[in-house]
């Protein structure tokens, strides 16, 4: 018996049609550790700065149909997707 397909990419969780099909899917699968720790907040001296960011008005309404479909809101993703990529650039970072 082969053990549990392990999520490395929040990208690689489906969009869930109800509860019946999620758990069925949780039952083969199993989030990376990396992952979770990844995307604990992490305080980086200050507990965060305001921002100004203009962006298309599509791509902020595809940005929040992907973050309603992992049940974040966007900003929060949007921050995950960053400092994922900022673990990535670092020197000596594992890049796949």
């Amino acid at each position: 018996m082969t053990g549990p397909v392990v999520i490395q990419k929040w990208e690689e969780i489906p969009f869930f049609p109800n509860p019946r099909e999620e758990a069925a899917f949780w039952k083969g699968h199993q989030l990376d550790p990396a992952l979770m720790v990844g995307s604990l907040s992490r305080s980086e001296g200050q507990d965060s700065t305001t921002i100004t960011l203009r962006i298309d008005p599509r791509m902020l309404s595809r940005l929040k149909r992907m973050a309603a479909n992992r049940y974040l809101n966007y900003q929060s993703m949007m921050k995950q997707w960053l400092a994922e990529r900022l673990e990535k650039e670092l020197p000596g970072a594992k890049n796949p």
